[in-house]
């Protein structure tokens, strides 16, 4: 999918999205001044809640931003993250950039999907993050709910619930790949002993002179 985008504003929007879950409304809905380039973090407004919060996004999701923004000279704090790459003419009739839209969004996935005979959506994109999250035991139910913003913990465990039984089936799959495998012969039970000593610990045989004169059976101690 990285591959089929046509622009570094798209190859962006991508990873940023991946990389931290956010709705397509909520990536939209970002400004210049939501941008934190220090802690690598933007800012969204919840769907919903209408709540700000800042995110976590990827080292290679700012690479790309910086590389989409140098390419359209930057934006105004107070202007929309993403905007147009082609200038179109304003009500004045001056060439001006105008913020993308979610029916453009769209029209750029539908593009790379064409390329790969596939149907993958902005939600796609959420859910591969969430799932990403999920597999990592370092990050917790409530880290996922957060990031993800989900107002019902049930909602997160859904996807934890899809990510444990994907890794239940690999575990008993590779269960039975041991079963299969073929095992080493047992040591002789000889090992270490004299076969005079085992025949007189089993009943097979009896002590010798030499071994009553020694009064020690194996390795010293007295039988």
């Amino acid at each position: 999918m990285f591959e089929a985008l046509g622009s570094n504003r798209d190859r962006a929007l991508l990873s940023l999205t991946v990389s931290n879950g956010a709705r397509a409304a909520e990536v939209l809905g970002i400004r210049g001044c939501d941008v934190d380039w220090g802690n690598q973090q933007v800012r969204v407004i919840r769907k919903g809640t209408r709540a700000e919060q800042w995110l976590p996004a990827s080292n290679s999701a700012f690479v790309w931003l910086r590389l989409y923004l140098a390419e359209i000279g930057g934006v105004a704090p107070a202007d929309p993250l993403w905007v147009t790459l082609r200038r179109r003419r304003g009500e004045d009739g001056e060439l001006v950039r105008v913020p993308l839209n979610y029916e453009a969004l769209r029209a750029m996935l539908r593009r790379a999907n064409a390329k790969l005979g596939t149907n993958w959506s902005m939600h796609d994109l959420r859910h591969t993050c969430a799932l990403r999250m999920a597999a990592d035991q370092d990050v917790s139910l409530r880290d996922v709910q957060t990031i993800l913003g989900h107002t019902h913990l049930e909602t997160t465990a859904e996807v934890y619930l899809v990510e444990e039984e994907r890794h239940t089936v690999e575990r008993v799959a590779e269960h039975l790949a041991r079963l299969e495998e073929p095992k080493p012969p047992p040591a002789p039970v000889s090992t270490g002993y004299r076969a005079a000593d085992l025949a007189v610990l089993f009943g097979d045989g009896v002590l010798g002179d030499q071994d009553l004169a020694d009064g020690v059976l194996g390795d010293g101690v007295l039988g």
